[in-house]
């Protein structure tokens, strides 16, 4: 049974920066309450090392920074989408240092370095390598203090909730239901899609698939980037993200003979595109079969390397590793979804009152493939610009809101529950992951047919409702990889090796007719 209590002008999921920067920004005109389903800091924000890109330097522009992206994005970004993050970027990385963000500094100004596809330094970082957790700090601070703003955390959202053809508010597995005026996902990643990733636990999918549910369209979910460094240790399978900055500063790629080898994949060599990088490692890997590359930056003393790389260093020196004299054994992981539910330049989508923003929307401003440090900008311009559409509209609920309650069937818990959910994770990474064919993303098909009646089923645990966000997600990856016959960006296929002009445009899929689903092409 679901009851209705809470009623909000403004109803924000996620507690990443786009979620908090959101409830900000809408707290100075209305009553928010923002839920998240952990403890604010479980975010992908919080894990975020490298930084967070804006054209501050002397030599940079906003239109260099537009043209990097556009590159990185391999021809199917959209062009205005990534002219408005570049052009507004720096007035809200502004804003963060009125907030109190405390970002690196070096002779009196903010520091800026380089990451990969950058033809700039235009990345500004705090705490050396812990500038996504300084600025969650500050922020999630700021929206703890707010008297305009409710939080709640530990509350798992399970579905939307409509009235009269209009988004109005959430389900949850407590079985309340949270309405608002206007309803923001900002949930975050998918990376547990895959058995390897730099995704925290509660990256689940849960965004992408409520919305689908729903009906929302959903787009370029064929575009997963991997990260290209994740230390990888065989023996213990322990993992952890080493930045883009550490190539940034300098450090390389070498096979297990201990030889360089990304001049021959790219004229930046280590500072390409992540998916060319990511390839590169994978190809090493297979031609010396190894389970890893290493990433070597001891020409850099130790004291360099631990200021400027503390966390890093610290988990490194757990592991048994020290940066300044050893070689670290890395390789792909699945790090960041290009794809999610389709919305406009102020994060609108095509059901009324839903709003996306964040690594769960897709405006289509990272094309195939995203450029490094380019997702916290994102997550700041267009949480704002969502806020901003949503007062100019207005935020009132519908006038006749539909209060029925909700049964909660009762049918038997899926058995295996985590079982499933491993080979769901493996299966994904072998078959749909760095490399791709046809073959291998038929099986998969096949094995999520075989596995149907779970979508079928009414979740009754935190658990089972993961586990359908996970297949349903995972089904709109595969589903956009079988259907895109040809490489580009984040997607490569083994048997459609090169990029097609024929494909220069995006997928979109929703599930309009319940049990169905149509796909749309957008034009870029």
């Amino acid at each position: 049974m679901y009851l209705t209590k809470n009623q909000y002008d403004v109803l924000v999921i996620g507690s990443g920066i786009a979620g908090l920067y959101a409830a900000l920004k809408a707290a100075e005109f209305s009553r928010v309450c923002l839920l998240t389903k952990g403890e604010l800091h479980q975010t992908n924000t919080w894990l975020a090392q490298g930084g967070i890109a804006a054209a501050f330097g002397e030599d940079d522009s906003p239109e260099q920074h537009l043209a990097d992206t556009l590159e990185a994005g391999a021809g199917i970004c959209d062009r205005d989408a990534v002219a408005i993050m570049a052009e507004e970027g720096p007035l809200h990385v502004a804003e963060l240092i009125q907030l109190g963000t405390p970002f690196d500094s070096s002779r009196g100004k903010i520091a800026l370095t380089r990451e990969g596809a950058h033809r700039r330094n235009r990345v500004l970082h705090c705490g050396g390598d812990a500038t996504g957790r300084m600025i969650q700090e500050t922020l999630q601070q700021r929206v703890i203090d707010h008297e305009a703003i409710t939080v709640c955390e530990n509350i798992f959202v399970t579905d939307l909730v409509s009235s009269q053809g209009i988004v109005s508010g959430v389900k949850t597995l407590s079985g309340e239901i949270y309405r608002a005026g206007s309803v923001i996902l900002a949930t975050g990643g998918l990376g547990q899609v895959f058995s390897r990733t730099t995704n925290p636990v509660c990256a689940t999918a849960d965004g992408v698939a409520m919305a689908y549910r729903a009906g929302a369209e959903i787009a370029d979910m064929e575009f997963v980037q991997f990260h290209p460094t994740v230390f990888y240790d065989h023996r213990s399978e322990e993992t952890f993200l080493i930045s883009e900055a550490v190539r940034g500063e300098g450090a390389v790629l070498r096979n297990a003979k201990g030889e360089r080898f990304m001049d021959s994949y790219h004229e930046m060599a280590e500072l390409g595109p992540r998916d060319v990088v990511a390839r590169a490692i994978l190809d090493q890997m297979l031609r010396e079969e190894s389970n890893q590359v290493c990433l070597d930056i001891t020409h850099r003393d130790k004291s360099f390397l631990v200021k400027r790389f503390p966390t890093i260093c610290k988990m490194a020196e757990q592991a048994g590793y020290d940066l300044s004299c050893d070689f670290l054994p890395v390789s792909p992981a699945a790090h960041y979804a290009m794809g999610g539910i389709k919305a406009g330049v102020n994060g609108e989508t095509n059901l009324p009152g839903l709003y996306a923003c964040g690594e769960v929307a897709c405006s289509g401003v990272h094309g195939a493939n995203r450029l490094a440090s380019n997702s916290l900008l994102e997550g700041l311009v267009f949480a704002a610009r969502a806020v901003k559409y949503i007062e100019k509209k207005g935020k009132t609920l519908p006038a006749k809101m539909n209060n029925q309650a909700y049964e909660q069937a009762a049918l038997p818990l899926v058995q295996g529950v985590g079982t499933l959910r491993s080979e769901l994770q493996r299966r994904m990474f072998e078959q749909a992951g760095v490399l791709r064919d046809g073959s291998n993303l038929k099986e998969l098909w096949h094995f999520f047919e075989k596995n149907a009646r779970l979508l079928n089923l009414k979740a009754v645990n935190r658990q089972e409702w993961e586990l359908q966000n996970l297949f349903t997600a995972a089904s709109l990856i595969v589903r956009a990889a079988m259907h895109r016959t040809e490489s580009r960006g984040g997607h490569f296929r083994l048997d459609y090796p090169a990029s097609d002009s024929a494909w220069m445009h995006r997928l979109s899929w929703s599930n309009k007719q319940k049990g169905d689903y149509s796909r749309e092409y957008i034009a870029v």
